[in-house]
């Protein structure tokens, strides 16, 4: 084990004992430097008092982050660290705040309020490691268990049954038994949780490595942040060109996309329609015609109740409405495809089809992954010649065409006319020839 505090963090601890206080840092730095990695944010806890600490660094900056439950937050060199001081907690009334907080003098007793025991330690350079819940076991076997009683620790803060699901996601621990029987039970509470709060969990969840599991186990609760979700789960296909059922597949391309929020949002929503979108022929195959849009509704609903980010939203509503899309290796349809999404969504939507196609089971990754490269290079190559695919790449403006004697709409509609030429390489980019098809142009629409 080998602990490397940051400057800051060993300054304010050995302040803090100068002081006869003790110090330690807590949570899920400990957690991260057991398991190899680097920190984020380094959380300090401490025997003193908020006003004694206020008294100890008066001499720093320091922002009252939040006096009444302990805590403030000391910045050194441009870095912010929170100290708190050691505290038991009153009731939570709200599911997600305790009501009061009382101040004690023994870390272990501060540490037997923490969610899980991963996040249930302390360190100290001289003393080390403070671990009096088998957190360290716990973290070697891969295991997310709460502290004490799980009921009671959910019942406190319902944000906690989504972190429990996003640190077995982050890290592919297991979830212990009796842990994940109050994450099912209790997973009704989570109503009581800002959207904002949810979001954040809830990206990072998918974003883990282990994301596939958890919402493969843990459905129940995916359809109470998002009911929208119900209806695939089990929902079959019955189409060739799906293996699985609606649920699987997505869980399948969710998995297969590059982690991150936009993608695996995308992917979690891609197919949210085809229930809806369900018929059968007389031949017994199935069809989602139109799912595409009934997904992108919905969306566009659960987007807006997450209170997800206005660029987010976008690119997500965007990516799925158009998800299949035909995408090829063919230039013009490339040229096309980049007027419409522009290089970073078409990036984005070539994984998010790529990912789609692992999902339904009847292709080899191989030659899944033949095909999408032969995309990519094709999109690489495009791009590199610098294509014509929007107004501004155009020989011509807008006031080229004024001065040919075109006005008003016109003047938009033959750009238009004009960039569709370009891009079918039906007319060469340049200004000569692009000033001559406006004037056929003008000659045929105009008289």
């Amino acid at each position: 084990m080998r602990f490397e505090l940051p400057a800051g963090a060993a300054f304010i601890i050995d302040r803090l004992n100068q002081h006869g206080h003790r110090a330690y840092v807590v949570g899920g730095c400990v957690r991260d430097c057991l398991l190899g990695i680097m920190p984020k944010d380094w959380d300090i806890c401490t025997s003193a008092l908020p006003e004694e600490m206020q008294a100890i660094f008066r001499d720093q900056h320091v922002v009252e982050t939040g006096l009444k439950h302990g805590t403030l937050t000391v910045v050194i060199d441009h870095i912010p660290y929170e100290v708190t001081t050691f505290r038991v907690d009153g009731e939570y009334t709200d599911h997600r705040h305790p009501d009061e907080v009382r101040f004690v003098q023994d870390v272990r007793e501060d540490l037997a309020r923490r969610d899980f025991t991963v996040n249930a330690m302390a360190y100290h350079p001289k003393e080390g490691l403070v671990d009096a819940f088998g957190g360290q076991e716990d973290l070697t076997a891969g295991i997310i268990r709460c502290v004490g009683e799980a009921e009671r620790r959910f019942d406190e803060d319902a944000l906690r049954i989504l972190r429990a699901l996003r640190f077995a996601s982050t890290y592919c621990f297991a979830i212990e038994e009796q842990t994940a029987a109050a994450v099912h039970s209790l997973k009704e509470t989570l109503a009581d949780v800002a959207a904002e709060r949810i979001r954040v969990e809830l990206a990072k969840l998918l974003c883990g490595k282990g994301a596939g599991d958890i919402l493969r186990s843990y459905h129940d609760v995916m359809g109470q942040v998002i009911p929208q979700v119900n209806p695939m789960v089990g929902f079959e296909q019955h189409t060739p060109h799906h293996r699985y059922d609606v649920w699987e597949h997505t869980i399948r391309a969710v998995e297969a996309v590059p982690a991150t929020e936009v993608l695996r949002l995308t992917m979690l929503l891609h197919d949210s329609g085809k229930p809806a979108a369900f018929t059968m022929d007389e031949n017994g195959v199935g069809h989602a015609y139109g799912h595409q849009k009934i997904s992108a509704e919905i969306a566009d609903k659960v987007l807006t109740s997450l209170r997800v980010d206005n660029a987010t939203h976008e690119r997500v509503v965007l990516l799925v409405n158009c998800h299949d899309w035909p995408l090829s290796t063919e230039r013009t349809l490339l040229k096309r495809r980049l007027h419409k999404f522009g290089e970073e969504a078409l990036w984005q939507l070539i994984e998010v089809q790529r990912a789609d196609a692992m999902g339904k089971g009847t292709l080899t990754d191989e030659e899944i992954e033949q095909r999408f490269a032969e995309i990519r290079a094709a999109l690489v190559e495009l791009i590199a010649s610098q294509p014509c695919v929007t107004l501004k790449d155009l020989a011509v403006k807008g006031g080229d065409l004024m001065a040919a004697g075109l006005k008003g709409k016109a003047i938009g509609a033959c750009l238009e006319y004009l960039l569709n030429e370009v891009m079918a390489e039906r007319l060469d980019n340049q200004r000569d020839a692009l000033l001559a098809a406006a004037a056929q142009w003008k000659m045929e629409e105009q008289g």
